[in-house]
């Protein structure tokens, strides 16, 4: 039989157990609350990635956002070899344009990844080594094909380099993919300005100024009159030309003159840029914008 006392003892026993984690002031234990802070799903704060990072990811973008853009062009320059103006540029001459410059953007990519230092996130690094890969691979190819090639088969030449510019797609998985697995990619993928849709480099200055119109050429688009060495002629896209016995083709670019004889390829730009062949031709460039450049011949 339980006294009155034993039964108060009970009572007491059942209070303290009741009140668990409470303490004598009625306080309750903080480690419990650090606990369920820990079930309540909440996920721990992303640093912010380093400018390091974020020049990385920067710099893959343009790179990739580049290349898009080399093998947008390259299509619509095939589709215009297989089917030329009917007042424009014959065939043969389009794909010898093309087959001058095409080259000049995917080594230029080439570079830019090879400057990449690496990111510090091995998956990201092993992307940018694919992509080199790839480029690479691709370059060699292109260095093998010689202008030339278009004036026994255009399409077929140019097809070809197209097939080698579409293969530049990115590897997989690409850095869309990556930064849906990581923080670090995913916030400086973010930051970066090169990631941002509608992004578009700035545009480089031609040279020379771009305003205004081209001089006159003393002899127009003549180039025969060019046939002893003396002449002052307008390109405005790619020709052939014969000048002192010296045979070389002329393409001009927005920012560029390309002159390719038997053996040599010159690139000038700008007001003022000569191109020298041995003692038996000079040219230059008097002037030059996005319509086409004014070439001056000189011979000894």
């Amino acid at each position: 039989m339980f006294t009155r006392q034993s039964v108060a003892v009970v009572a007491a026993g059942l209070a303290l157990t009741v009140g668990g984690c409470g303490g004598a002031d009625g306080t309750t234990d903080a480690s419990s609350d650090k606990g369920s802070d820990k079930k309540s799903g909440k996920p721990a704060p992303t640093r912010s990635p380093s400018k390091k990072l974020v020049k990385w990811v920067g710099g893959m973008c343009e790179s990739t956002a580049a290349l898009k853009t080399v093998r947008k062009q390259s299509a619509a320059d095939l589709k215009e070899i297989r089917k030329p103006d009917e007042i424009g540029p014959p065939a043969q001459h389009l794909a010898v344009g093309y087959l001058s410059r095409t080259s000049l953007p995917v080594e230029e990519a080439e570079r830019d990844l090879e400057r990449l230092a690496p990111s510090g996130v091995p998956a990201a690094d092993r992307l940018r080594d694919a992509w080199l890969k790839k480029l690479k691979r691709v370059v060699r190819e292109l260095d093998k094909v010689s202008p030339s090639a278009a004036f026994d088969d255009a399409e077929g030449s140019a097809a070809g380099v197209d097939k080698l510019i579409q293969s530049l797609t990115p590897p997989e998985p690409g850095l869309p993919a990556l930064t849906k697995k990581d923080p670090r990619l995913a916030a400086a993928h973010k930051r970066a300005e090169q990631c941002a849709p509608g992004w578009k480099p700035d545009k480089k200055t031609p040279a020379p100024e771009p305003s205004g119109p081209l001089p006159k050429a003393k002899d127009g688009k003549n180039t025969g009159a060019c046939a002893d060495g003396e002449c002052e002629i307008l390109v405005t896209s790619a020709v052939n030309i014969t000048a002192n016995g010296l045979s070389l083709h002329a393409s001009a670019e927005d920012d560029s003159v390309t002159f390719r004889s038997a053996g040599s390829v010159m690139r000038l730009g700008g007001s003022g840029g000569v191109a020298r062949f041995g003692d038996d031709l000079t040219i230059t460039v008097v002037a030059q914008n996005e319509d086409g450049a004014v070439l001056k011949f000189t011979a000894p």
